[in-house]
């Protein structure tokens, strides 16, 4: 038998290191060792607007991927789909950070002695009426097919934009971006390859595939429907306008359509509300689930 000579030794000192991430090792606040000072000249307001809606649309997406952990249709899918809902996490929580940063009126009033951090009390003590995502991303997650489909519109659109948002005056809207676009890439190949696999699978595979994307088809036009936010934030330098985006996005899912030998939906727009706070019912649903343990304990600690 093999004895032991040294005690192994946990190599902590590259993961301490502060210089390996992004937004530091301080895990309670996000933006620690950040400066999130708000650039001269722009209107803070605006940019925390601007944050938040980007913020609530990667939480709202993040849940209802997460809703899929332990009902995929095998393992390997069933752990991609948490990994791609955590990175989604990632970067609602610095986006809601970043949102409270620099407008802390925006964050609701807790009970004295709450401990909730404001990235947290945006998540779990808003109305829905309150948040600002696109609709998309908020209607119930239907079968894999169904999921599919929404993811592919949704990372084609959502990376478009963050490769924008790197060159964003705000510093952090800009480390934040670059930190996202290689996830946003992979979320991306992944719906876009399961989606060539589902359309020239079996004749069930394709049926449903393009069931779908006839269910999310309707919200398309509202990713590009420029909200006032986002007109003020792209004047500004710190946000993009997702009109500008449209070209792009309409080009890769072309050429995803293509290889999967399929035509996008022609089926009627449904208008775009969310940015504006009018949402779906499931919406509603979904955040009674999402908060329920966060309302019922303001003062907890976790």
């Amino acid at each position: 038998m093999t004895q032991p000579t040294e005690p192994t030794q946990l190599q902590l000192d590259p993961v301490l290191d502060d210089s390996r991430w992004a937004f530091g090792t301080g895990f309670a606040d996000p933006l620690a060792g950040i400066d999130a000072t708000v650039p001269p000249g722009v209107d803070a307001r605006a940019l925390a607007a601007y944050s938040l809606m980007l913020g609530d649309d990667a939480l709202v997406a993040s849940h209802r991927l997460a809703q899929w952990c332990g009902r995929a249709h095998d393992l390997e899918d069933d752990i991609a789909l948490a990994n791609l809902a955590l990175d989604l996490l990632g970067q609602a929580r610095l986006l809601l950070a970043r949102a409270a940063a620099a407008d802390s009126t925006l964050v609701p009033a807790l009970p004295a002695g709450s401990p909730v951090p404001a990235e947290d009390a945006l998540a779990y003590f808003r109305e829905a009426a309150e948040f600002r995502n696109v609709r998309l991303v908020e209607a119930e997650n239907g079968d894999f097919a169904a999921t599919v489909a929404r993811l592919v519109l949704f990372a084609t659109h959502r990376l478009a934009v963050m490769q924008r948002l790197t060159a964003s005056r705000d510093p952090v809207l800009a480390a934040l971006a670059a930190k996202a676009v290689p996830e946003l890439a992979y979320q991306r190949d992944y719906a876009a390859r399961w989606l060539v696999t589902l359309a020239r699978g079996t004749e069930e595979s394709r049926r449903r595939l393009l069931a779908g994307l006839e269910l999310v088809w309707p919200f398309r036009d509202e990713l590009f429907a420029t909200h006032e936010v986002e007109r003020t934030a792209a004047a500004e330098g710190i946000g993009v306008d997702p009109a500008e985006v449209a070209g792009e996005v309409e080009d890769v899912l072309g050429q995803v359509f293509a290889a999967a030998g399929i035509e996008a939906p022609r089926v009627p727009q449904a208008g775009g509300a969310g940015r504006a706070g009018r949402h779906t019912e499931a919406l509603g649903t979904m955040l009674a689930e999402m908060q329920v343990v966060a309302r019922a304990h303001p003062r907890g600690r976790w």
